[in-house]
């Protein structure tokens, strides 16, 4: 599917927020497992490339090494009501009738550009409806969830998604990669600068609003057997796909990424205080395709929701365009990148 639920348990759901003109908002949930998480935790690493943002249950991710919460994305102003919302389900999930902690894992980005993020209209049913429709099938795209109100590079951006499968050599792992893009540059795809020769890029001197600050998180999971230790260095290797797209992230820029495995042996119980478990742990030296996997994941998913997603028009009257592919296209063709080339296209 080409999609972050390409590595099995893997689900995610969309709720999307429209109301009125101004209102264009969301939320998406990931899952990464359909158990109950608080119990059988999965191990995660955390990076930060740039920390004007905001990400809770970061800290404990940090400390501990693991997820014990669905993920859930929104924007900067609805955090409290993703935690909220997190929390309730994982209340109510049978068998946590004694928690009383829960380390809720929520993202941001800030959409406030087309979304009137002031009125606040995300809500916790909305979360909860994400948690609840995530699926283990193809992910929507573009302006769908957290996506909907968000940009990129000064094009209509959003919810984009890309995996990879390892060779067999290399253990034949698969990598997901989720983004919520709203971060900005010089829009550069298969190293040509695209926002440059369309005119709309960060210091351009024919735009007053320069569009380098902004944000993205960068979600990524993996069936390999990986410690929360390699799993932060998968988190940090995502950045590079950042990069690639044309980011320098800028000061006002929150860029965060997350990684775990679903690798059923490296899970951790809950209650296995005081227990010295034995568990699988792929070795520093086979983390190397995992990496490349992650920087092209990350640089395709990037491209995806920009892609998948279409104009629209929100608060006072804003629009965001669509970043037209038969354009795209057109500009990589004359700058010698050739679809049907094999010595051009990406494998």
């Amino acid at each position: 599917m080409n999609a972050i639920t390409d590595v099995a348990l893997v689900s995610v759901g969309h709720r999307t927020v429209i109301a009125g003109e101004g209102v264009r908002s969301g939320v998406t949930a990931i899952l990464p497992h359909g158990g109950n998480l608080f119990q059988r935790k999965v191990p995660a690493g955390f990076a930060c490339g740039n920390g004007y943002g905001k990400f809770a249950g970061s800290t404990q991710i940090a400390e501990l090494g693991e997820i014990e919460t669905p993920i859930v994305l929104t924007n900067t102003l609805s955090v409290a009501e993703g935690i909220a919302g997190v929390v309730q389900w994982t209340l109510a999930q049978p068998g946590n009738e004694a928690v009383v902690s829960v380390n809720a894992v929520v993202g941001e980005t800030n959409d406030g550009y087309l979304n009137d993020i002031r009125a606040r209209q995300v809500t916790v049913p909305h979360v909860l409806d994400a948690i609840a429709s995530a699926t283990n099938g193809p992910v929507a795209e573009g302006c769908v969830g957290a996506g909907t109100g968000t940009q990129a590079f000064g094009w209509k951006g959003g919810i984009g998604t890309s995996s990879r499968v390892l060779p067999a050599k290399c253990g034949a792992y698969a990598i997901g990669i989720l983004v919520q893009t709203n971060y900005g540059g010089i829009l550069t795809v298969a190293g040509r600068e695209i926002g440059q020769a369309l005119g709309q890029f960060y210091l351009s001197e024919e735009k007053s609003e320069p569009r380098g600050d902004g944000s993205v998180v960068i979600i990524i999971a993996t069936d390999a057997p990986v410690s929360d230790r390699n799993l932060k260095r998968m988190a940090q290797r995502a950045f590079l796909g950042i990069a690639c797209t044309g980011s320098c992230m800028a000061n006002g820029s929150g860029d965060y990424a997350i990684a775990f495995s679903t690798h059923e042996a490296v899970r951790r119980d809950h209650e296995a205080d005081g227990e010295t478990p034995s568990r699988p742990d792929l070795s520093n030296s086979a983390m190397s395709p995992l990496f490349q996997a992650v920087k092209e994941a990350t640089e395709e998913a990037v491209y995806n929701a920009m892609l998948q997603a279409h104009t629209v028009a929100g608060h006072l009257g804003r629009v965001l365009k669509r970043l037209e592919p038969s354009v795209l296209m057109a500009l990589l063709d004359r700058s010698g990148f050739n679809e049907n080339d094999p010595e051009t296209t990406p494998l």
